[in-house]
């Protein structure tokens, strides 16, 4: 059955562990490349002429390139195929005597292009000519590690011995290894990943002074003489299966222990990672080596657990480490009585405990979470990879409970550095079979509740299911090569935050997430960006999709929660590299922050937009959306927000009618706080809108808080009309009204106690038709509104205010073409409308104006 990520995480309300916690598998997507270096590359108006670039960004076998003379402008970035570009290391041209030319773009800032290109290139780094030219070209290293390859294994119980074994699978660098000699026989077959500390290319042993002999456990399948010939052939094959020895640079540096042999300690048995045990260090091979053996005071023991270490190794721990945590010591087989005591025991067995300072500091800062889901390896049987849900964490170590195993398996414990653990999407990602939970639900329908049924949602899943079922071009595909094709995308704190973002959440996230699939870490940076806002739902309705614009991309269903409700919208995400960049741009301006808020470039020093010294005020209007057409809130707005209903069977009489719209608020003052700062984020301001905002969306409550608002004027209307009270009873049935729409709608206007909403018995007609308002009519809510049309003869019109979210400041800017192409109205009813909100106008000018 097809396992489906999304759908399981939501049943489940769980979260994915975050990508950038799992270092090897970042580290794995590297392709040699690295930001920063040069090569020559054909310019594009002029094939025969080259230029040198430099290397802004690398994505499987893109990369993505800046010509040199463009300093910081962006604008002229380009991505390329390394399997198809015409791109050679720095030197080639003068090898190959072509011609260096500077670009056209670039022509009039470089007026010395020989003392141009020595100042450049003084001590620049070259992109690897090996990466550029010949078999290797455009190929991930990881990759070089094929089916037939030859590593050495060092023996896991005796360091100084290594074999040579043979990849049989390559899977994302996690690799099936054979012994050499054994053929066919999978019986002693090992799953390591490609950066293990043990795991070296062939002629490691030699350099080093190990032996090479086969292990133990399958010295005596053959004879000596046979081992010997095995040995022989191996080198004499050695170049054609050997794999680039660069490729293992990145592994962990093993560093120099201080352990001696007879010490105890607390141990993870790595073959049976359920329980802690004390152990004993039982022999030190060299500086770097040492064995310990989990202890076992049976005098009838058949055989022991003992392995080889490192100071880096995981599972070794102090005495006391247990006890310290709060977690359970499993005392040695045969130890009489179950309350086990150190002290006790190291006076028993004349031992001493290893100092702390053998031990390697442990931290808490991984990005690991309670309940977070990842994919993991079952220790019992290393060829099932599991869905594992995180149940405890102490230190630098995790509780993992895994499901769908063939058989149940106790609670394994791993650190947060193994290499047996991957992030959500791994194996569908590698083309690996992942065991899915035995009550998987597979596609399960949901009926979910649309603020506008009339019109048909694209959801994510439907996307998703046509991506799978139509053919997709190489530079359209979600993944190339089988690979991750999505850049790192970094957050960058430094930069201006806008007024949606919470400056301290935006400060928390993590420096970068990804590389990965480029629909899954586009998702995973939105709700981080969802996460970290003042109103969670209101960032939502700025990221959703716009049903009307051309679909370029994959619909994704992001959710966000917010004073006890849920909200969900289809959010469109990129699905190739070279549109990530733009995709991170468009978005930032779409939430009225920095362009290099967040995106596949890291700011170092300073941002290019120079965001630090632009206001909110000012930023909006470099880089805020402004559209001609715009009533109360822009139209077309939240057509496929979701919210989970609470009464499905239950529908509405006008629900075809109404309409949810973003919100846009005109600037009335140049705001001087400091960029970044909640108070420029407009965070205070809004928190009454915003409230209106998310009752309106939520499928139950929409109605008969539009009902509930016009019967309240109604009433109020018919109040004004049958009596006029004094002034002292005016102020009394004031405060009422304000205590009343608290209760039912928490709060509809921007103003507080001190600044009066008008209501329509404080607004004084005069035969004259002369308006004498009581309160500035821009402080006006969008129910102050509703009641001031109550109060005229243009009342039937209230609901189209209501629906639209129409507020005393988008009331002054209405006018009669407005009028007449937003809310639909014949010529009449319109001319009527703009006559009272004139009398508005000329009241406001006169008595607020100044």
């Amino acid at each position: 059955m097809e396992f489906n990520w999304d759908e399981y995480l939501e049943d489940t309300g769980a979260t994915a562990a975050p990508h950038g916690s799992f270092k090897h598998v970042d580290t794995s997507l590297q392709n040699g490349f690295a930001p920063g270096m040069k090569l020559e590359v054909a310019v594009k108006s002029d094939q025969n002429t080259y230029w040198v670039a430099t290397i802004i960004t690398t994505c499987g076998q893109l990369l993505l390139l800046r010509y040199d003379g463009y300093g910081e402008d962006r604008k002229a970035d380009f991505w390329c195929d390394i399997l198809t570009a015409d791109l050679h290391p720095i030197g080639w041209c003068q090898q190959n005597k072509k011609i260096l030319k500077v670009p056209e773009g670039i022509k009039d800032k470089i007026p010395d292009q020989e003392e141009f290109l020595q100042r450049v290139l003084k001590g620049a780094c070259s992109a690897p000519a090996n990466l550029l030219e010949g078999l290797h070209r455009g190929k991930n290293p990881l990759d070089l590690i094929a089916p037939g390859s030859r590593l050495e294994l060092q023996n896991a119980r005796d360091s100084l011995e290594a074999w040579i074994v043979t990849v049989v699978e390559n899977v994302g660098g996690r690799l099936k290894l054979r012994y050499e000699g054994l053929e066919d026989l999978d019986k002693f077959d090992q799953w390591l990943f490609y950066l293990d500390p043990f795991l070296h290319q062939v002629g490691w042993a030699a350099q080093h002074g190990y032996s090479l002999q086969p292990p133990s456990a399958i010295r005596s399948l053959r004879s000596e003489a046979d081992w010997q010939e095995i040995l022989k052939k191996v080198k004499e094959e050695e170049e054609e299966s050997s794999v680039p020895t660069d490729l293992f640079k990145d592994k962990p540096v093993i560093g120099v222990h201080s352990f001696s042999e007879g010490m105890k300690l607390e141990a993870v048995d790595p073959m049976a990672p359920f329980v802690i045990s004390p152990a004993t260090v039982l022999k030190v091979f060299n500086d770097k080596y040492f064995m310990i053996e989990i202890d076992d005071l049976r005098a009838e023991r058949a055989s022991s657990q003992r392995y080889v270490c490192h100071l880096n190794s995981a599972g070794i721990f102090p005495v006391q480490w247990s006890l310290k945590n709060g977690l359970h010591l499993s005392p040695p087989p045969g130890y009489p009585g179950q309350d086990f005591d150190w002290a006790d025991y190291l006076k028993q067995c004349g031992a001493e405990a290893a100092p702390q300072s053998c031990f390697p500091l442990l931290t808490s800062d991984h990005g690991f979470k309670e309940n977070m889901k990842l994919e993991a390896v079952n220790p019992v049987d290393p060829e099932e990879v599991c869905i594992a849900t995180v149940t405890k964490l102490k230190d630098s170590y995790l509780w993992l409970q895994l499901e769908g195993s063939k058989k149940p398996v106790p609670e394994c414990i791993v650190s947060v550095e193994s290499m047996n653990i991957f992030p959500v999407g791994w194996c569908e990602t590698n083309g690996y079979q992942l065991r899915p939970p035995r009550k998987a639900i597979v596609n399960k329908q949901k009926k979910i509740a649309v603020v506008q049924p009339e019109k048909q949602i694209l959801s994510s899943r439907t996307v998703h299911d046509g991506l799978k079922n139509q053919e997709l071009n190489s530079s359209d595909s979600v993944v190339i090569n089988g690979k991750y094709c999505c850049p790192k995308i970094y957050f960058n704190h430094r930069c201006f935050s806008g007024p949606y973002l919470n400056k301290g959440r935006i400060a928390e996230l993590p420096q970068s997430v990804g590389p990965g699939n480029c629909v899954l870490v586009l998702k995973e940076v939105l709700t981080l960006l969802i996460n970290a806002a003042y109103k969670p739902s209101r960032v939502l309705r700025e990221l959703q999709l716009d049903e009307e614009a051309a679909w370029h991309g994959y619909g994704e269903t992001l959710k966000a929660k917010y004073k006890g409700k849920s909200y969900r919208a289809t959010v469109e995400v990129v699905r190739t590299a070279d549109r990530v960049a733009d995709f991170c741009r468009k978005t930032c301006i779409k939430l009225e922050c920095c362009p290099n808020l967040f995106g596949p470039q890291m700011v170092l020093d300073k941002c290019s937009e120079n965001c630090s010294v632009l206001t909110k005020t000012k930023y909006t209007h470099y880089y805020g959306k402004r559209k001609n057409k715009r009533i109360g809130r822009p139209p077309g707005g939240h057509s496929n927000l979701e919210v989970a209903m609470k009464k499905p069977n239950k529908r509405r009489k006008r629900r075809k009618h109404f309409f949810v719209h973003k919100k846009k608020r005109s600037s009335t003052s140049v705001d001087n706080t400091p960029a970044g700062s909640p108070q420029g984020s407009g965070a205070e301001e809004e928190d009454d809108q915003d409230e209106v905002d998310e009752e309106s969306l939520t499928e139950d409550s929409t109605s008969e808080h539009q009902d509930e608002l016009l019967e309240e004027s109604e009433v109020s209307e018919k109040k004004s009309l049958s009596s006029s009270p004094t002034q002292s009873e005016l102020s009394h049935s004031l405060a009422q009204d304000r205590d009343k729409r608290k209760r039912k709608l928490r709060t509809f206007s921007f103003s507080d106690d001190e600044n009066k909403p008008p209501s329509p018995k404080d607004i004084k007609m005069e035969v004259a038709e002369k308006l004498q308002l009581d309160s500035n009519p821009l402080e006006w809510s969008v129910a102050d509104v509703v009641r001031f049309l109550k109060s005229t003869d243009c009342a039937p019109l209230a609901r189209i205010f209501l629906d639209q979210e129409i507020d005393g400041q988008a009331l002054l800017l209405l006018t009669l073409p407005t009028v007449q192409e937003c809310m639909d109205l014949k010529l009449g009813p319109a001319i009527k409308l703009c006559h009272h909100i004139e009398r508005v106008k000329l009241a406001f000018y006169q008595q607020f104006a100044n």
